[in-house]
Formats: C-alpha cells, structure tokens, sequence
C-alpha cells in the first residue's frame, strides 16, 4: 500500500502563485507516476500532470499552458506542482495520485489517492 497526503493549499489571489507538495510513504518503491488532479463540485476530477517516478516521462494537460509545473524529490517521497499566474478558474481541490504502472495521460486509472488540499483564488 501506498498512503499519500497533500499540502500547501490555501486562499491566494489572482495572479500569486502556489507550490503544492504531495508526500508519498508504505511501498514507495512500487510507486512509477505520480500525478496531479484537480476537481470542483459538480464536475469529474481532472487531469492536471503525471511524471514517472524516474522523472523520464512527463505530461500536461492542455490547459496548463505553461503555468504549472510538476517534479519530484526522490529522497523526500515527495511530489510537487508549481503553480504560477494563477486564476479564479484554478479554484479547486487537488489531489495527488500514485500509480504501480503507466497510466495515459488524462486517465485517472491511479491506484491510491491523497485527501486533496483545497485551493482557492480570489479575483
């Protein structure tokens, strides 16, 4: 088993920007990508990066368009996204997901899950 949590969530205004860190421990050794989703109320959880565990593999979603950026420190268990010029639209809970496998991108096949960590920015 994998147990992961987020942090770094909090009430930002438009145009600040957040770094969000996700710490992975259990059977890390298992872990090949790590991913970040966002979700409002209402609507499906969606796909923000992944990045393999060995960092060789990386996807954004299109809306990202530069503002985010995903990476990882090994020897922390840790996973982090970067999060510049944000947006009210960027008003969501993240969650950090691992998976033991390839998972395409936009997919949310992840095998373990965080709490989410709630970040809201004001206009």
């Amino acid at each position: 088993q994998v147990q992961l949590v987020e942090s770094g969530g909090a009430l930002v205004q438009a145009g600040d920007s957040l770094r969000l860190s996700c710490i992975a421990s259990g059977r890390t050794s298992t872990i090949y990508l790590m991913a970040w989703f966002r979700q409002t109320p209402g609507k499906e959880r969606e796909f923000i990066a992944h990045s393999s565990w060995s960092g060789g593999n990386t996807y954004y979603a299109d809306f990202v368009k530069g503002r985010f950026t995903i990476s990882r420190d090994n020897a922390k268990n840790t996973v982090y996204l970067q999060m510049n010029t944000l947006k009210p639209e960027d008003t969501a809970v993240y969650y950090c997901a691992a998976a033991n496998r390839y998972s395409r991108p936009y997919s949310n096949d992840y095998a373990y899950w965080g709490q989410g960590t709630q970040v809201t920015v004001s206009s």
